[in-house]
């Protein structure tokens, strides 16, 4: 028992990055109907930006650990907001009228683009960071629960609810819901549909800043190459869950981190990623929806 306790709060840390990055695959999906294939870059990217801002804090002499934290978390998001802002602009307005492929295209190619362009400017060997939040707390003699994991967990739930409120309760979110209804009526009735889509790409970079800050803190090594296999896993997740939808993209990330962490745990590591997907594949055999999808309407 002591050991599946363990291996839960261990699937609930990592799902919870997972659904992070799910937030802003599925916020995208849900208002111009399209995934952005670079949302796994742009999480990259906010590690990379928050790894360069504690090693200028630490060459500034600037070391109090909150302040520290605080600002890799900012600056990342900053950051990051403006590729996400940059890669709706360039691979996105430009195509929306278009066929459905090729802003697909554009998006795998700003893929690439971002990794290699990482990989040029920071090299290819993985980047190390010390383990800067500390201690945990003895739930009993045999399970802890770091307090960098409590951090994880507590600030991924606080954003999704905070990210939900927005969407259901603000002026913005009435528009991205009445563009992803109808962008064209959404026009008509005087809402700024390309200053909303644009919002929307910020607001999912930002979340994956975050997400890529917390990988950074957690797993304490980063290389350019992180961002495939995680925005992979958190496209499943959206999928998982129903893309289109907040919670069931946190619901889809805290499942695929459980299935991976209990299948490391109990039968091969090497098999997880089959495991996880394999889920997948069934659930939407039954539920084609996700768990938490509506069904799609087609509009005639």
């Amino acid at each position: 028992m002591d050991y599946f306790l363990q291996q839960l709060i261990n699937g609930i840390t990592l799902g919870s990055i997972y659904g992070l990055i799910a937030i802003g695959y599925t916020m995208v999906y849900g208002i111009i109907g399209m995934i952005n294939f670079a949302h796994g870059e742009v999480f990259m990217l906010g590690s990379f930006i928050a790894l360069t801002v504690f090693l200028i804090l630490a060459a500034a002499g600037i070391t109090f650990l909150p302040i520290v934290l605080l600002l890799m978390v900012v600056i990342a998001m900053l950051f990051t907001a403006l590729w996400g802002w940059s890669i709706e602009r360039i691979a996105y307005r430009p195509l929306r009228g278009s066929f459905r492929l090729a802003p697909l295209i554009t998006a795998i190619g700003m893929s690439i683009f971002l990794q290699n362009f990482v990989q040029v400017a920071q090299g290819a060997r993985v980047k190390p960071l010390a383990s800067q939040i500390q201690g945990s707390i003895a739930i009993n003699s045999n399970v802890q629960i770091s307090y960098m994991q409590i951090t994880i967990i507590v600030t991924t739930f606080v954003l999704m609810f905070a990210f939900s409120a927005l969407i259901s309760k603000t002026p913005l979110g009435r528009q991205q819901r009445a563009c992803e209804q109808d962008a064209k009526m959404a026009s008509l009735l005087g809402v700024n549909v390309d200053r909303t889509i644009s919002l929307t790409f910020v607001m999912g970079a930002s979340l994956a800043a975050v997400a890529g800050t917390m990988y950074l803190l957690y797993y304490g090594v980063i290389d350019f190459y992180i961002g495939f296999l995680a925005g992979v896993k958190a496209f499943t997740a959206a999928v998982l869950g129903g893309i289109g939808s907040l919670p069931g993209a946190m619901l889809g990330g805290l499942t695929i981190g459980l299935i991976e962490t209990f299948w490391s745990g109990y039968f091969s590591v090497e098999y997880k990623d089959v495991a996880a997907f394999s889920i997948l594949a069934i659930t939407l055999i039954f539920l084609p929806s996700g768990l938490l999808g509506r069904p799609e309407v087609e509009k005639v």
